[in-house]
């Protein structure tokens, strides 16, 4: 229960649990930030214009640009073990 809960998801995504809570820590704040801001856009429209979409399509760039590169890395590797 414990690995489930702590280890088996920062694992599948090539991370210790110390990285992982960096990094979804990091996001989740950035997430709070952008949904206040989207908050306060709300009741005055003329302020905040384009953070809540800016910080989406940040957080989006970052976490597909992460995912590429760990998928390159793992290609190289396992092309790697190959080479003789």
């Amino acid at each position: 229960m414990f690995a489930k809960l702590f280890r088996d998801h920062p694992a599948e995504v090539g991370e210790t649990y110390g990285e992982h809570f960096a990094a979804a820590g990091g996001f989740g704040l950035k997430m709070i930030a952008g949904g206040a801001a989207c908050v306060v856009h709300a009741l005055v429209p003329g302020l905040f214009v384009t953070t809540g979409s800016g910080t989406v399509k940040k957080l989006y760039d970052q976490m597909v640009a992460k995912r590429a590169a760990k998928r390159a890395a793992n290609i190289e590797m396992r092309s790697i073990e190959w080479v003789i």
